[in-house]
């Protein structure tokens, strides 16, 4: 989708990223085959429910495989650097290479990243100024997925109509408690931990900062906000239209704004 495609060789990343599509299977095919499609057929809930919930994991899994493999804004050997922001690039004390401001340099990876917010392991990738926006798709669809698919098992114990068909050969009919107790745990644990990172990035980007400047207390004044909120949103999503900020499917074109402005830390 016009995105340079980026591959990081880490065996841990790869462990990680696959337990996420382990846990995203688990659901997408579990869920549904014990509670909505029983229900549907039954006519307890309407078949919007099922289109909504296979829309959001969709959304999900497309945000994850392009976060994961969207170069997040990796520096050349050779960068060209205009004229009149020379003064804003630096030298790298690593690679010895010229980078703008707010670059860091992952050693996990082993570059350089324009404006990079952290190293994660679960989409195995650098986030960075190209996929930060990917990445808080992923954090957002994520969590709406996990609160759905829990919503659902709350409701089929304890509000929806008991389900008059069983078909008690069918492996998941008779495990049914234990299938369900494990995506609940997941589920769980999946929320708790999405939140959180959830609520991280929107406090680095409504403040303008990064998770790196964070930790380094680069900035005396790291937690005051520079900028609207509305514009350092639309800079991280490459556009001002707030309905495409849900979009994962389209490709990002940068906000140009003031480079002094821009790189203010």
């Amino acid at each position: 989708m016009g995105l340079r495609i980026h591959f990081v060789a880490d065996p841990h990343g790869w462990c990680c990223m696959g337990l996420i599509v382990f846990v995203w299977l688990y659901n997408i095919v579990l869920i549904p085959k014990i509670v909505l499609f029983p229900h549907y057929e039954e006519g307890h809930i309407p078949g919007i429910l099922i289109i909504i919930f296979y829309g959001i994991a969709i959304f999900c899994l497309v945000a994850l495989v392009r976060a994961s493999i969207t170069d997040p804004g990796r520096l050349p050997e050779n960068p060209k650097i205009p004229h009149g922001e020379r003064e804003f690039w630096e030298l790298c004390n690593k690679c010895n290479l010229m980078r703008p401001k707010r670059s860091h340099h992952c050693s996990r990876c082993g570059h350089c990243v324009r404006r990079m917010d952290h190293h994660c392991p679960w989409i195995n990738n650098c986030v960075g100024e190209d996929n930060h926006w990917l990445f808080l798709q992923l954090c957002f669809y994520t969590e709406l997925l996990t609160c759905y698919a829990l919503m659902f098992s709350f409701c089929h114990y304890y509000y929806f109509l008991p389900l008059k068909k069983h078909n008690l050969d069918l492996f998941v009919v008779r495990h049914e408690l234990a299938i369900m107790r494990l995506a609940a745990f997941m589920g769980i644990t999946m929320l708790v931990g999405i939140t959180g990172l959830f609520y991280t990035q929107l406090i680095g980007i409504i403040t303008d900062t990064t998770s790196i400047e964070k930790m380094s207390n680069c900035c005396e004044d790291i937690s005051r906000p520079r900028k609207p909120w509305q514009q350092t949103f639309s800079e991280v999503f490459g556009t001002r239209w707030k309905i495409l900020w849900f979009i994962p499917f389209r490709q990002r074109q940068p906000l140009r704004v003031p480079y002094h402005f821009a790189n203010h830390v």
